[in-house]
């Protein structure tokens, strides 16, 4: 069987009783498009979704969920508004057109047979409704598994309700967890302590979980024993509650109750954590008198034992995180210790400096890991920002969080949710009441920009107008820069200005005024010299002004400040900007007709973009990796790359920018592949290019030259003439063109 498509996590330990429950989900599985599993909080509900999703997996898959089987975890989404945006990641949709997130999913699943399943939605009740509703209705290969503490009500919606485990079923989960924690002796499962110990918490799966943990330090009597007093406690504080809330209590209260008051107080401060933490984030938030420093890593080890805190490994690195039952039930203690409000602001004091740092180290060799380390904090980074945006007074702290994170949302193929947050930070209903306040600096913990408030807002802005121009919507951008640039000029930030500058010059470049963008690109670099600022911004904007140079025939010059790039980027260990550089290097050497150098050059750029997911950079490297692969005598293979680049395409924006002079490469080698092979057999092959998912097409694109016995390649004939730019602004500009670093103008006709 092929490899199956899906996200599904492995499981941790073993799968225990539940048979019949997972044979009438799984019989349903296969007579409703829609099926809801319900239940308490702690039942097990996710774990026999998942497990019933694997099971569909390996029996019948290919005619049943051919693209796959996928899990949307929504637990920590709260916002109605990235509730869609949550699905695309889920699905492993990246899309930086600008189209809005349910459109994209549309059509992403328009086509597709896969089984969704969706699990916690029940804060979002209502608009999970109505997003499930509606992929229904305009998906008909979709099916969904939907898992909550409640039905969504939809029409043709099948609800399960899950009961707790039986005994026996729960008398062999507790066993079973207590051999995994407790070395000796297996327990017997048919001992009538543990059988009393399974009905006294309902056969709630989290409660004997929690339960079991608890025998590396206490005998199952001793559990016995203690459990007398808190079932009692929590039942009579709790009297309006539904009864199966109740029962939860009961389990989770009871853990929290046996724990010491260290780990009590570690537990509600860690409900701040909205996904994973790491142990330096737990350090600056949760520390304070009453739980020092150094007692942290060992309260922390404490509560892992007892299965509060969940540690897992990930790309960035050790993480840590709470089951959402169980961060929840902290939450409520610390809402009881009134210290919610000032956990919060520490976690957003923490995060506002993790991304000022990943910023500064964007810069640097650890550029993939700052990546990875931005993807494991976003949850956190949304609940961040979420602060600042709903606290009268501190739009500018959000405006500084979602402007410093340009780096992610360009870099790491984030458009789309980036331009949600900037757009937010930026609202007139969010700012109207931002106070005016002298410069400042972090101080007191607390986060005071180094230009004042407006500083912040004019990050936010210029980093706005450059995620539009990525996007294609350069209505957007032009509005967000010009407001930038305005701004900048009457309060005198100088670096602010030049960003504005500098991304006004690469709208010129992408939508083919390339004597324009000689102009604004060459003031800006001109500015940051004399700012003495140097960043991969920076680094991209001469690679840019190096590409405005090929596409007008200047192609020494454009080599020359691409190795000054390079350079930099050896020297500092940056890739990002470097793939870019390698791009427009290998342009050059294919105008030049040195082929094999712009093969060379374009497999470490695709390599580096795919890397950092960067949709923009690998698809423009897959275009002109097609037409040198066309050059090289192998049309057929160029077809299929053209095909590829053109689904990729679609989630960036507008093919080629709807430029012209982008456009120009992509024509010229459509017409030679045509001629070679024939219209029908080149667009068999671009529709095979076109099917490829996005890492298939990586594959394709650094599997070496094309096959010996193609078609003779075509000879180098000299230089290749350039794309058409306005020929006689061309001839005008090159004899007033200043050197790359000078100052230039910022402001009047010569900025734009």
């Amino acid at each position: 069987m092929r490899p199956v498509p899906g996200n599904l996590p492995a499981e941790l330990n073993r799968f225990v009783g539940r048979a019949d429950e997972l044979a009438e989900l799984t019989r349903l599985l296969g007579e409703v498009r829609l099926l809801t599993l319900v239940g308490v909080g702690g039942v097990g509900k996710t774990r026999l979704a998942v497990r019933a999703a694997l099971s569909v997996r390996s029996a019948d898959l290919e005619k049943r969920y051919c693209d796959g089987v996928w899990l949307a975890e929504l637990a920590a989404i709260r916002d109605p508004g990235l509730l869609d945006h949550a699905l695309v990641d889920a699905l492993r949709v990246t899309d930086h057109s600008g189209r809005p997130a349910r459109e994209v999913l549309r059509a992403h699943l328009a086509g597709r047979d896969l089984l969704l399943v969706l699990d916690g939605f029940e804060q979002l009740v209502d608009p999970c409704a109505e997003l499930v509703r509606d992929l229904l209705r305009h998906c008909p290969g979709l099916q969904v598994l939907a898992v909550g503490r409640r039905p969504l009500r939809l029409e043709g919606e099948r609800t399960v309700p899950l009961a707790p485990m039986s005994d026996t079923d729960a008398a062999r989960l507790f066993a079973d967890r207590a051999r995994d924690v407790a070395p000796g002796p297996a327990l017997d499962e048919h001992d009538d302590g543990v059988r009393e110990l399974c009905r006294r918490l309902d056969g709630i799966p989290l409660a004997l979980e929690l339960a079991a943990a608890r025998l590396r330090a206490l005998s199952v009597d001793q559990i016995l024993r203690r459990i007398d007093d808190r079932f009692h406690l929590l039942t009579g504080g709790s009297r309006g509650e539904l009864p199966r809330h109740r029962t939860l209590r009961t389990a989770i209260g009871w853990s929290h109750e046996l724990c010491a008051p260290a780990e009590r107080l570690l537990w509600a401060r860690l409900s701040v954590f909205a996904g994973p933490f790491d142990l330096e984030a737990v350090e600056y938030v949760c520390a304070g008198p009453e739980l020092p420093d150094e007692s942290v890593l060992d309260v922390l080890g404490e509560l892992i034992a007892q299965s509060v805190v969940v540690r897992e490994d990930s790309p960035a690195g050790p993480r840590y995180r709470m089951l959402d039952t169980v961060r929840a039930y902290g939450a409520e203690w610390l809402d009881a210790l009134a210290d919610t409000g000032r956990m919060r602001r520490r976690h957003r004091d923490w995060y506002m400096g993790l991304v000022t740092w990943c910023e500064v180290d964007w810069f640097s060799p650890r550029q993939v890991e700052i990546a990875a380390c931005a993807d494991s904090a976003l949850p956190n980074l949304r609940a961040a920002i979420e602060l600042c945006l709903e606290t009268a007074g501190e739009a500018h702290l959000g405006q500084h969080l979602t402007g410093t994170l340009w780096f992610y949302w360009a870099g790491c193929g984030r458009l789309t949710e980036g331009r949600h947050w900037l757009e937010r930070s930026l609202a007139p209903e969010v700012s109207r009441d931002e106070p005016r306040e002298e410069p400042g600096q972090w101080h007191d913990g607390e986060w005071h920009d180094g230009e004042g408030h407006e500083g912040a807002r004019l990050k936010a802005l210029w980093v706005l107008g450059y995620v539009a121009i990525l996007q294609g919507d350069n209505t957007a951008a032009v509005r967000a820069l010009y407001e930038c640039r305005g701004e900048a000029a009457r309060t005198g930030n100088a670096l602010a200005r030049a960003y504005a500058v500098h991304r006004l010059g690469c709208l010129a470049l992408l939508t083919g005024d390339m004597p324009r963008a000689e102009r604004l690109l060459r003031a800006a670099l001109g500015a940051y010299r004399e700012l003495g600022e140097i960043n991969s911004n920076v680094l991209m904007g001469q690679a840019e002004l190096a590409l405005s140079l090929v596409f007008q025939g200047d192609l020494d010059a454009a080599v020359a400040l691409c190795a000054d790039v390079r350079e930099i980027c050896e020297e500092s260990g940056e890739r990002w900007a470097r793939s870019y550089a390698l791009y427009v290097h290998a342009y050059a050497a294919w105008t030049r007709g040195r082929l094999g150098e712009a093969r060379a050059l374009l497999t470490e750029a695709v390599t580096i973009h795919h890397t950092f997911n960067d949709l923009v950079g690998l698809v423009l490297a897959m275009e002109l990796m097609a037409l040198v692969t066309a050059d090289e005598g192998d049309p057929a293979e160029a077809a299929v790359l053209q095909g590829a680049a053109e689904r990729l395409w679609r989630s960036v924006g507008a093919p080629l920018f709807g430029s012209p002079t982008f456009g120009a490469p992509h024509e010229q080698c459509e017409r030679r592949a045509t001629e070679l092979l024939g219209p029908e057999r080149y667009g068999a092959r671009v529709a095979e290019g076109r099917a490829l998912p996005p890492a298939s097409a990586v594959e394709r694109v650094l599997a070496g030259p094309p096959r010996a016995g193609s078609v003779p390649p075509r000879q180098p004939s000299g230089e290749r003439r350039p794309p058409p730019a306005r020929e006689a602004e061309r001839r005008t500009d090159r004899e007033t063109r200043e050197p790359a670093g000078s100052p230039g103008q910022i402001g009047g006709e010569a900025a734009g």
